[in-house]
């Protein structure tokens, strides 16, 4: 068992739990606390939204121990909330609900996303809310609902969040560390968050077995700019530096079939074709499974040293869709030991839509960007170390060791930096 302390809905109380207790039983069970509802228990359809420490996250797939010092607040905890009370009267006013088994969590995301966004239309709305599911209305009524309060947001503006507050549980909304409202701060360790200045992160390779067997691992820095969310689209750029000629990079780089075999998760159906090709983007995310497959474009410049590859593929088993461009350019640079090294500058944008789309805007998952970053260089680095005719298997992702890597890193800085040391 493990002991916590936390506060739920403005009490502090202490318990002891199993490791392997997710908040949502804990809500349930131990307080009582049945407006949190349980649905598809894999973070999918939004029914368990609560706050933890001023931001939305899923609590079917946050472990109760992990909220020790946290303040979580759930729909019995919006009683005196003003825009809750509005968002409450729209969803009456415009039938917004018919079972109510989402209304809950709907509600708390619906609240979240009218404190951080304003002006939307009912497309954009439907986008922002596709990570809650309803079965029964259509969302047509939530949307109008939403559209009207977010219509009189001027009286709930919310003051600034505060700069100590952490992050635990998965799947807040866009931009939600940057602009949601924090609970009053607790005696425990921030997890920091990505400044906003470029952030430097550490190395930690998702290869296969097989990839490059034997093959000494560099570490490599990449830096990733703080991602911007764009029309529609998340957008953010990495730059990271191989110690290697910009002539053999190019080589590596301009090749689609090479490409893909050192990023993580990617597998192409065949050689490309005047310019297009077909594969997929595989990701295994806990109990999630994903495989969007689809089609894409390639242009190249070789005598800029910079190719642009866009696509568009789905999930046929969670009907999400995803699209997206990256677009890369090598430029020479002197390296660590003074010999010709490449510095490769990579700008990235995507979209996702669907059932999964709440994942592409959580800031795990931004984390997740960089980790396949940090992986796709050092695949790269090893497979330009590694002696001609070495075998080099695709390379897999696995998110769940991307999680725990990130998880990793974020606890060793939050350490550092409250005894004092560096990151």
């Amino acid at each position: 068992m493990t002991a916590i302390k936390l506060t739920v809905n403005g009490q502090a109380l202490r318990a002891e739990v199993e490791p392997r207790t997710h908040l949502a039983d804990f809500l349930r069970e131990h307080l009582l606390l049945t407006g949190t509802h349980i649905g598809c228990e894999h973070g999918i359809c939004g029914a368990c939204t609560v706050e933890i420490d001023g931001e939305i996250a899923r609590s079917c797939i946050t472990y109760a121990a992990t909220c020790d010092g946290a303040r979580i607040r759930t729909i019995e905890g919006f009683d005196d909330d003003r825009l809750m009370g509005r968002l409450r009267q729209a969803f009456t006013e415009e039938h917004a609900l018919q079972c109510g088994y989402c209304t809950p969590g709907m509600l708390i995301a619906a609240r979240d996303l009218i404190r951080r966004k304003s002006g939307l239309d009912p497309s954009q709305i439907r986008t922002e809310m596709s990570g809650n599911l309803c079965r029964c209305t259509g969302y047509v009524g939530i949307v109008r609902a939403v559209e009207t309060v977010m219509a009189e947001r001027a009286g709930f503006d919310p003051p600034a969040r505060s700069a100590n507050a952490g992050w635990l549980g998965p799947a807040p909304g866009p931009q939600a560390s940057e602009l949601a409202i924090a609970a009053p701060s607790v005696a425990r360790i921030a997890v920091p968050e990505v400044g906003a200045q470029a952030a430097a992160t550490e190395a930690a390779p998702i290869v296969s077995p097989s990839f490059g067997r034997g093959v000494r691992r560099r570490p490599i820095k990449v830096d990733v700019s703080v991602p911007e969310e764009t029309g529609g689209e998340t957008r953010l750029t990495q730059s990271f530096v191989l110690e290697h000629p910009r002539e053999t990079v190019w080589r590596i780089m301009s090749n689609p079939q090479e490409v893909a075999a050192c990023m993580p998760g990617m597998v192409l159906d065949g050689p490309v074709d005047d310019g297009q090709v077909t594969g997929r983007m595989e990701i295994s995310l806990g109990p999630i499974k994903a495989s969007f497959a689809g089609k894409g474009s390639i242009s190249r410049f070789d005598g800029e040293y910079r190719q642009v590859i866009t696509g568009s593929g789905g999930d046929r088993k969670s009907g999400s869709n995803a699209s997206g461009r990256v677009a890369y350019a090598l430029h020479p640079v002197v390296g660590a030991a003074g010999d010709e090294a490449t510095r490769v500058d990579v700008a990235m944008s995507y979209a996702l839509t669907g059932p999964l789309a709440q994942f592409g805007r959580s800031a795990l998952v931004r984390d997740l960007v960089s980790r396949i970053g940090e992986s796709f260089a050092q695949n790269l680095d090893a497979r330009l170390s590694a002696p001609e005719g070495t075998p080099m298997a695709p390379a897999a992702l696995g998110a769940a060791s991307l999680i725990w890597r990130s998880l990793i890193t974020r606890a060793r800085r939050a350490v550092a930096r409250f005894v004092g040391g560096r990151p």
